[in-house]
């Protein structure tokens, strides 16, 4: 006779699974012997379905947490949760864990083995199918119930089967090109559908290394097939937005030297992806360094000086939160930035996303400078008088105001541009509190140089 487990004999868990199942049973009568039931019944019957195997997936939780009440042995326990292992797997030092215990270990960033503290030469997990078998063997002694592997999954919901199609589509990346473009397409299709699979490149340290292998040994650009580039991109755009794998991607040598070959010789949808990337990577403040190290900024304003509708939007939000930090700053005005995005702004060509970076480069001493230079002051003056949008105006006035202080010789051009429309004294009333506060501290300062003026 089969052990019983402790919860198959529960009162409560029995009477409740007795009332779903007879309630089940009305309703498929009703369902089959009545041609005219409801369709309020079909949603019942779902229902009662859906509590029936919730209560059934909680008597298996409930069942496995008898190991606290029975005597496991220890060497079927995970050494991190100290709990019998549902998913035992291999770490590279040939220690035994719980799969989801030292996944949380890995994706916090430890590269080390918790037991060992030995550093890992991948972190790639190998189902420990001994310890596993064993433990199912214990659990049946006990008369408990221990999920099968294929239909347990981890926190993201990948399976071994999964594991194993993604490492078989990065060892052809190492192929011939008909198996890498294959290979490149479907992981480009896969980060897109199945967030999951982003998850799987921080399992191993060569997983992205191996997805970039076929830009990375082509020795030109021309030798590059250009379907391949845009797959290998997006996919690195894809995997960029989980934020466990910002660090990770940026970090990965190959990753940043190639997104900026891609912003120079690849097709639009290509480059537009590769500024995403980028984009998406410099949420991270050490990234948005990095980044800005490695040079990434130049061929972002080339390419938005190339001024492709379809990748503005991208390159201009990647300069943008690229130049928070100050360092950045500095090296997008030595690129460049301020004449190529007042060159837009004239052409009126994404106002305000340019508007916001040319505010912001506005707190760098050389940026004011080249807008007093490139004739900025009559272009945004002229905006705060035609645009309707209270942002574009805050941002205008803003560097109005720097300039302002910094620039005597720009005073005059206020002045004139005050006595014919009344610009910058009308933004005084009625902008945003921001605009108030900046418009007003020019006029005050203009209207102070004009007493001094009379009184000398």
């Amino acid at each position: 006779m089969a052990k019983t487990g402790v919860f198959d004999s529960d009162p409560t868990v029995m009477a409740k699974a007795t009332e779903l199942k007879k309630e089940l049973q009305r309703l498929v009568r009703t369902i089959v012997d009545d041609e005219d039931y409801r369709t309020e019944t079909l949603d019942q019957a779902r229902e009662t379905l859906c509590a029936l195997k919730e209560l059934k997936m909680k008597k298996r939780s409930l069942s496995l947490k008898l190991r606290e009440m029975v005597s496991c042995p220890e060497e079927f326990k995970c050494p991190l949760s100290k709990e019998l292992m549902r998913d035992p797997v291999v770490l590279a030092t040939g220690q035994t864990y719980d799969r989801p215990f030292i996944q949380k270990w890995l994706k916090a960033g430890n590269r080390t083995c918790p037991l060992t503290q030995q550093v890992l030469s991948h972190t790639i997990l190998t189902p420990n199918h001994l310890i596993r078998e064993m433990i199912s063997q214990w659990c049946k002694t006990q008369g408990l119930e221990l999920p099968d592997p294929l239909q347990y999954a981890n926190e993201q919901g990948i399976t071994e089967a999964d594991r194993d199609h993604f490492l078989s589509l990065l060892q052809k990346m190492s192929s011939t090109l008909p198996e890498q473009k294959q290979a490149a397409r479907e992981l480009r299709l896969l980060t897109k559908r199945m967030p999951s699979f982003r998850s799987l490149f921080s399992e191993s340290l060569d997983a992205i290394p191996q997805l970039l292998s076929p830009l990375s040994r082509s020795q030109s650009q021309n030798a590059i097939h250009p379907d391949l580039q845009e797959d290998v991109i997006t996919t690195v755009l894809n995997l960029s937005i989980l934020d466990n794998n910002k660090k990770l991607v940026a970090e990965t040598p190959a990753v940043i030297p190639l997104l900026m070959d891609a912003l120079r010789s690849g097709t639009i949808e290509t480059k537009t992806n590769a500024a995403a990337a980028l984009f998406t990577l410099s949420a991270l403040d050490s990234n948005k360094a990095l980044i800005g190290k490695s040079g990434a900024l130049k061929p972002l304003i080339q390419l938005l000086e190339e001024g492709h509708s379809l990748a503005m939007k991208d390159v201009a939000s990647a300069i943008f939160t690229l130049c928070i930090i100050h360092e950045n700053k500095a090296r997008a005005v030595r690129d460049g930035a301020v004449k190529v995005i007042l060159e837009k702004i004239r052409s009126r060509v994404h106002v305000d996303e340019l508007l916001a970076i040319l505010a912001m480069l506005s707190s760098n001493q050389k940026a004011v400078e080249e807008m007093g230079e490139l004739g900025a002051v009559p272009c945004l003056l002229k905006i705060i008088r035609e645009s309707n949008c209270e942002r574009n105006k805050e941002n205008c006035i803003a560097i109005l105001h720097t300039i302002c202080l910094n620039d005597r010789t720009k005073w005059k051009q206020m002045r004139e541009e005050e006595n014919a429309y009344g610009t910058i004294s009308k933004l005084s009333r009625d902008g945003t509190s921001r605009a108030k506060r900046k418009a007003s501290g020019i006029i005050e300062r203009l209207n102070r140089a004009v007493n001094l003026t009379h009184t000398a």
